[in-house]
């Protein structure tokens, strides 16, 4: 049985006070335990993280909003934590149990003023997706109009801030906040300013119209219709597109050349996004995309949009390029631009930089094509994290970048999915010298 979802703001604290009570014992435990021993014993370290990290991930399941968000977002950023933590917040990208449909109806009909008969011909109780912040059920308008209407969970955008300030507590006390104050507090900032935008529906609205209006001449990119009398800040109402889940795109309705040809356009996309229109769709999980036989591929969900400043997009491009050349000194000052690299710290080995490289540009270095149905990238910077902490103190987490690598991880993980075979070297060099 569904368990009664927490709304009221007083109940969302204690549920959070409690697990940060929780984790904070654990850890001054974990603390005291290693006092007592001859040298520090990773494997209770690593069951101790394991447990915390559970908890967390049990209690941000069930509160949903906020905090569950930024336990996603998390689970994707794993250099500031332990990675038994991101792993145990992976799930929160897989698992959001649905809320009541008496829940969902309450607040329709508190948003739009009027009864679901009313407003709809139809309204399925079964819901069509859950999220973190909100969850979506399919319907029809009276004229016959198919719809997904998404609808904001109650309580979640006015326990925003109190959550963010629980979580992070919880995570500092827990020692689990692997980096400096200042970092920390740019990081929270980044993820609250993004929230609040994810969080007013009317946003998203708009973000849809100036999407629209981005890929207008790219009739392959499909994005829903908003239906403006139907929606408000927390209701979003959007004729219904459909399309493949990337989990059923299959070689009797696929074939490998469409399969290629969606990559192709997967990566248009994402550079278009980075270097033309510097505004990225900043949630790229699977979810979000859709693929039809012909090549069109739907987007979703545009609550996470991230608008980049221009010295950083130029950052990012000059970074690129003298990493494509090898010029390692180049890429430490255009890393400092970037704000991943601390100014006034020593270059970085140019090694180091080398052994990035030759890792991440294999995509674009193959001869013939790159079949990243093989791909083991993320394998080999998994192998290579431990590498970071010689270089802590010249390091921090690229703030205003972060999103722009979430696109490009969450992008990897489809052309994977998808079974893509490509060549994108040309491709980026367009984007790279003004094209």
């Amino acid at each position: 049985m569904a368990k009664k979802p927490v709304t009221s703001r007083s109940g969302r604290f204690f549920k959070l006070a409690g697990m940060t009570a929780s984790v904070a014992g654990q850890y001054a435990g974990q603390k005291a335990r290693r006092m007592f021993r001859s040298e520090n014993d990773e494997g209770a370290q690593s069951e101790s993280y394991t447990r915390m990290a559970g908890q967390i991930a049990d209690t941000l399941g069930e509160l949903k909003g906020a905090v569950m968000k930024v336990g996603q977002i998390a689970s994707q950023t794993q250099d500031f934590l332990p990675k038994e933590f991101s792993e145990a917040l992976e799930k929160l990208q897989k698992e959001a149990p649905p809320m009541p449909f008496d829940v969902i109806v309450g607040q329709i009909e508190s948003e739009l003023g009027k009864p679901i008969p009313e407003l709809f011909e139809y309204l399925q109780d079964t819901p069509y997706a859950a999220a973190s912040i909100g969850q979506v059920h399919r319907g029809r308008l009276h004229d016959g109009t198919d719809v997904i209407v998404k609808v904001q969970y109650p309580g979640v955008d006015e326990s925003c801030d109190s959550d963010l300030k629980q979580l992070r507590m919880a995570l500092k006390l827990g020692g689990l906040l692997k980096m400096p104050k200042e970092s920390v507090d740019q990081l929270f900032g980044e993820i609250r300013e993004r929230l609040r935008e994810e969080l007013d529906y009317e946003n998203e609205a708009n973000n849809l119209r100036m999407f629209h209006e981005f890929h207008k001449d790219q009739p392959w990119v499909l994005i829903p219709r908003v239906i403006p009398d139907h929606s408000t800040r927390r209701v979003l109402t959007m004729e219904l597109i459909e399309g493949d889940h990337v989990s059923k795109v299959c070689s009797d309705r696929y074939d490998q050349d469409t399969i290629n040809l969606i990559g192709h356009r997967i990566f248009e996309l994402m550079a278009d996004q980075l270097f033309r229109f510097q505004c990225i769709h900043g949630d790229p999980h699977a979810g979000n995309f859709a693929y039809r036989p012909d090549g069109s591929i739907v987007m979703y969900d545009f609550g996470c949009v991230k608008k980049l400043k221009p010295e950083i997009v130029e950052a990012y491009r000059n970074a690129l390029n003298a990493a494509l050349d090898e010029d390692y000194e180049a890429l430490d000052r255009y890393l400092i631009d970037l704000g991943a690299r601390v100014s006034n710290q020593p270059a970085v080995d140019e090694a180091y930089y080398a052994m990035w490289r030759d890792i991440l540009i294999v995509p674009f270095e193959q001869e013939g094509f790159y079949d990243f149905a093989d791909a083991e990238i993320h394998k080999q910077v998994a192998a290579k994290t431990s590498t970071v902490f010689k270089y802590l103190d010249r390091f921090k987490p690229p703030v205003e970048s972060i999103f722009i690598d979430r696109m490009i991880a969450g992008h990897y993980w489809m052309l994977k999915r998808l079974g893509v075979q490509a060549a994108f070297r040309a491709e980026l060099e367009k984007y790279l010298h003004g094209g």
